[in-house]
């Protein structure tokens, strides 16, 4: 699916690296290119001369500085947005070069068709982008860079997993890591290239493998299956594309608690070495501090994406000061290395739309950015090392994200809106009934689809039904319907069985009304409605906008 909202089991392990993307987060400047000092004004050049006062320059001066220095700014800022933007000549043949930069994928590869959002009550829809980090050492500066020469040409692995979700108002952004050594069913994927069909796995895989199943496309897919998370967008880079962003921005200053040095005798660590406080790291160092597991926290993977939201935290902040970004040499610069760097969907396939969806992402504000981990529990035996989602408390996550709940805390006073649609007589809504309520441990508990049916029936809904074909299993009840002209008869269903409006959606995987009765009502009896709880679990690790925040060096890596 191409959306575009606006503007085999193994169990290998190497060490992540980072990609937090350019300027997408948040650039400092004007929509014209120009960027503004501290007190709202474009930086320029040194205003023209003018009468002066004794003691100083008159106020009429002033003024006319300020205009003079205003227009050869307005001058900067028309040319390089037609550099940018490229409106003619040679910008427009820079503009096609940036464009030609970008290296374009699809967007799924899975063979299950993604849930539209559903619009607040002002009609807004969120934003989702899952970013990728890839281990690949397909060219030599990749090969220089992550070493590991018996890997050189290898099926690369999508090390770093972050969902980024922009809320419905733009009031905020949330993002949620998933660790690599995360193991997940892996969803049927097809190679676009090849036309090779990976299966769905039987067992849990390591998340890391599902770019080799086709590319990024079967990692937004693996992503979809477990949290059904709608995923708009993905951005992809790889070891070279973090180091060239790192000196394009001139540095993002990070901090640690004590000295680090990320060795050992026998060769293990990232070699990042850093003395206690903060340091600006840029190019390889950069590189280093994203691929560090031990030496943080725990020396575990958890302590290296706790180091990966620090240092998007802190990328965000300097891209948004704009002091990286007022030079134009820069700004090139930067949009040659963004564009070289990333892999995107064909939603995302010009500098324009990605301009367009840099200015959506500017609208949450820095201190409404909540960084978390997917909660997790560590495996068992042959397992052990590995993670897996933590019950209760990662669906919890995928859920507020889902129902588009901020991470932070400070969620909006805001109602599931109730559709215009006027419903049809109920007893004109044709419904199908599905038992979806098997669980991994659990069988689908017998009859339930066959109980639910005859609730809607002796509510009035007489033409309900059992479709006993389609029996997935889904965590949670719901109902899906496939157009805007339904979705009164949709929300009709769910007011006469309790089931909250929220968990209502449309489809387009479905032909008519459908209600999957999930693994929350395996019991006889009314729907269990709980209160929606809008706390994120501190499992998920929270980090908000915090420039005091430093990582915690492991003493066993300290000089």
């Amino acid at each position: 699916m191409g959306r575009s909202s606006t503007p085999g089991d193994g169990t290998r392990s190497r060490v992540r690296h980072e990609g937090p993307v350019d300027g997408v987060l948040g650039g400092g400047g004007t929509a014209d290119g120009g960027a503004r000092d501290g007190r709202g004004r474009r930086e320029g050049s040194a205003p023209p001369e003018g009468g002066h006062r004794q003691g100083g320059p008159s106020r009429r001066s002033k003024r006319s500085a300020k205009r003079g220095k205003r227009r050869v700014l307005r001058w900067v800022a028309s040319v390089l947005a037609l550099l940018i933007l490229g409106t003619g000549g040679a910008g427009y043949l820079y503009y096609k070069h940036l464009n030609g930069n970008i290296k374009k994928e699809d967007l799924t590869l899975g063979d299950k068709d993604m849930a539209d959002h559903k619009a607040n009550a002002a009609g807004q829809t969120p934003l989702n982008i899952l970013i990728i980090g890839s281990d690949a050492r397909d060219s030599k500066a990749n090969q220089k860079l992550g070493g590991a020469k018996k890997t050189f040409g290898g099926t690369p692995l999508a090390d770093v997993q972050m969902l980024l979700h922009l809320s419905a108002d733009r009031s905020n952004i949330s993002v949620v890591s998933m660790p690599r050594d995360t193991m997940l069913k892996m969803p049927k994927c097809t190679d676009p290239k090849t036309d090779k069909v990976y299966p769905a796995s039987t067992r849990p895989v390591q998340t890391n493998e599902s770019l080799g199943r086709g590319g990024p496309g079967c990692t937004v897919a693996a992503w979809y299956e477990l949290t059904g998370i709608t995923i708009d967008h993905f951005m992809m880079i790889d070891f070279a594309g973090v180091v060239s962003m790192a000196d394009a921005i001139g540095g993002v200053p990070v901090c640690v608690n004590a000295n680090i040095y990320s060795h050992s005798s026998d060769g293990t660590g990232s070699g990042l070495k850093l003395e206690k406080g903060t340091t600006a790291v840029k190019g390889k160092q950069a590189l280093q501090w994203l691929r560090t597991r031990y030496g943080f926290e725990d020396n575990t993977d958890l302590g290296r994406a706790k180091a990966q939201h620090q240092y998007l935290n802190s990328m965000v902040r300097e891209l948004r000061k704009g002091t990286k970004l007022t030079d134009p040499g820069k700004l090139m610069g930067l949009a040659e290395a963004a564009t070289t760097a990333l892999t995107v969907d064909k939603g995302l396939d010009t500098v324009k739309k990605l301009y367009d969806l840099a200015e959506e992402l500017k609208k949450a504000p820095t201190d409404r950015i909540t960084m978390t981990t997917m909660p997790n529990v560590y495996g068992t035996g042959n397992l052990s090392g590995r993670v897996f989602p933590k019950a209760g408390e990662a669906e919890q996550v995928f859920r507020m994200v889902r129902e588009d709940i901020p991470l932070d805390g400070k969620a909006s006073k805001r109602k599931t809106p109730v559709t215009k649609d006027v419903a049809a007589p109920l007893a004109e809504i044709p419904v199908s009934v599905r038992n979806a309520t098997s669980t991994d441990g659990l069988g689908p508990a017998q009859g339930r689809a066959t109980a639910v049916k005859d609730l809607l029936t002796d509510a009035g809904f007489a033409k309900a039904s059992i479709d006993s074909q389609n029996v997935e299993a889904a965590g949670r009840t719901g109902i899906v319907y496939p157009s805007a002209d339904m979705e009164g008869d949709a929300q009709a269903v769910a007011k006469a069985l309790g089931i909250p409006v929220s968990q209502v959606q449309k489809s387009t995987s479905v032909s008519g009304i459908v209600l999957a009765v999930g693994a929350d009502w395996r019991e006889d009896g009314a729907y269990p409605a709980k209160a929606v709880d809008e706390k994120t679990p501190e499992s998920a690790g929270a980090l908000r906008a915090d420039e005091s925040a430093c990582m915690n060096v492991n003493p066993n890596y300290t000089f």
